[in-house]
C-alpha cells in the first residue's frame, strides 16, 4: 500500500476564488498533502501563488491589500477592456519569473483557444504567460495570442478542472466549485453582465464533470460579487468552512491507502 496522491483542481469565479485560500489553509493546518495542482481563473492565480512557494498568511496579506488599480489597466476596447499586462507583471513578481516545470508541486493551468474551442493546458513555460491567459474572461481582458492560438479564460471550457488534475496522477481528486450557485448580488455593470453570462452557460458543464471528482467543496459566497475585491476576508472564511466539511472524510480515505 502507498499514500494516496491527492490532486486540487481550483475553480474559476473572480472575486469568490479568493475562497481558494480558506482551502488551502485548512488542508495545510490538517496535514492534508497536496502532491498536485490545476487551476482555471482565478483558480489559477491561486494554485500558481501556493504551488511557487507563497506563504498561505502571505496571500491572505496579498488578498486584503489587493486594489483595483494594481490589475486593472483599462485599454481602448478592441478584444477586451483590460489589456492584462499589469496582472501579467503582478504574477511574474509574485512567482519570481519562474516556470511550470520549476516549481515543487506539479501545476495545470487551463485556458481556451478561441480559434478552435478546445482546451490548453499549460504544464511548462513562463507562469506569468499561462495565468494570464487563464484568466482572460472574454469581452473583459484582451485574449493572449501565443503559438497561433488565441486564449481565453479556463473557466469557458473547464471551470474546476477535475480531469486535468486526474490525468496528472491524482488517486484523490479534490475540486472547489466557488460557482456553483449564480450570483444575488446586484448585477449593475458591464463586468457583472459578461461574469453572468459566462456562469449560465458553464452551468451545465460543470455539473457532469464534478462528478468525477472524490471531494466537492462548496464555499458558500453566492452572496459575495464576482467582480468587486472588497468581501476578502469573509471569502476566505467560506473556503475554510467548506473545507472542514469534508475534512475528516478526506482523512479518512487517505488512511486506507493505494494498492502499488
Amino acid at each position: 500500500m502507498r499514500r494516496p496522491k491527492v490532486g486540487l483542481a481550483l475553480g474559476a469565479g473572480g472575486a469568490r476564488g479568493i475562497a481558494h485560500i480558506g482551502v488551502l489553509k485548512v488542508l495545510k493546518e490538517a496535514n492534508i498533502p497536496i502532491d498536485l495542482l490545476a487551476g482555471s481563473s482565478i483558480g489559477s492565480v491561486i494554485a500558481a501563488l501556493y504551488a511557487s512557494g507563497l506563504d498561505i498568511s502571505a496571500m491572505e496579506t496579498l488578498a486584503s491589500k489587493l486594489k483595483r488599480k494594481l490589475f486593472v489597466d483599462l485599454t481602448i476596447p478592441k478584444l477586451g477592456l483590460i489589456s492584462g499586462d499589469r496582472v501579467k507583471e503582478l504574477i511574474r513578481i509574485l512567482t519570481k519569473g519562474k516556470n511550470i516545470e520549476d516549481l515543487n508541486i506539479p501545476l495545470a493551468i487551463v485556458a481556451t483557444n478561441l480559434y478552435d474551442g478546445k482546451e490548453v493546458i499549460f504544464n511548462k513555460g513562463p507562469i506569468d504567460l499561462a495565468v494570464r491567459a487563464s484568466i482572460s474572461v472574454p469581452g473583459i481582458f484582451e485574449p493572449v495570442i501565443w503559438e497561433k492560438k488565441m486564449l481565453v479564460d479556463g473557466g469557458v471550457i473547464d471551470r474546476v478542472p477535475i480531469s486535468v488534475v486526474k490525468d496528472m496522477g491524482a488517486d484523490i481528486v479534490i475540486a472547489v466549485d466557488v460557482l456553483a450557485s449564480l450570483n444575488r448580488t446586484k448585477i449593475d455593470n458591464i463586468f457583472d453582465v459578461i461574469a453572468q453570462t459566462i456562469i449560465i452557460m458553464e452551468k451545465e458543464i460543470v455539473e457532469k464533470q464534478i462528478l468525477f471528482a472524490d471531494f466537492v467543496i462548496y464555499p458558500k459566497v453566492a452572496h459575495i460579487s464576482t467582480t468587486k475585491f472588497n468581501n476578502i476576508k469573509e471569502c476566505i472564511k467560506k473556503g475554510e468552512e467548506a473545507t472542514l466539511k469534508i475534512l475528516d472524510k478526506l482523512k479518512e480515505k487517505l488512511e486506507k491507502g493505494v494498492k502499488n
